[in-house]
């Protein structure tokens, strides 16, 4: 948006979520991730703190992981936007979908969405990253489960995958 909008406006956005044009009416400051959950019904992305630290709601936003609990809805517009049903299908996973299943690398799943999102993220700016920049790039999405090994393993599986696999979006 390219003028200032009051806090406590209500603006309707034109964006392009999982591929599909969308518009929706929210209050300007309504955090995207209240939008996808709440009027687009997209419950990939989880509320976890609500302030941008723990990954659980991480999208990726014109090819950019980003946290949706903190971006806000009036600087959608015109922008593209992928959540995790964005990624695949339940018979047609996308590679890192399909990596974090063979390494079984959710306990609880909470944090699953966040560090299936930063990795796409990832691999997309770097199909081949050392296991220091896949821990760099995950540092900061938190898993309380502990299968941070099941994790960094995963990443190098999608990473296979991605080779193996036509280009997916």
């Amino acid at each position: 948006m390219n003028k200032a909008v009051s806090p406590g406006a209500s603006v309707s956005v034109s964006c392009t979520v999982n591929g599909q044009a969308v518009t929706c009416t929210a209050m300007a400051d309504t955090p995207l991730l209240l939008v996808l959950r709440n009027d687009l019904a997209l419950n990939g992305p989880k509320y976890g703190c609500g302030l941008g630290e723990c990954g659980a709601c991480t999208v990726i936003v014109d090819g950019k992981a980003g946290r949706s609990c903190v971006l806000p809805w009036a600087g959608m517009q015109g922008r593209t936007i992928t959540t995790l049903e964005g990624l695949g299908t339940r018979g047609n996973l996308h590679p890192v979908q399909q990596a974090f299943v063979e390494e079984q690398a959710a306990q609880c799943g909470y944090c699953l969405n966040g560090m299936i999102m930063t990795t796409k993220a990832l691999l997309d700016r770097n199909p081949d990253p050392t296991d220091e920049q896949i821990r760099r790039a995950l540092s900061a999405n938190l898993c309380r489960c502990g299968t941070h090994i099941e994790i960094i393993n995963a990443a190098h599986r999608a990473v296979t995958l991605c080779r193996e696999c036509p280009r997916r979006d």
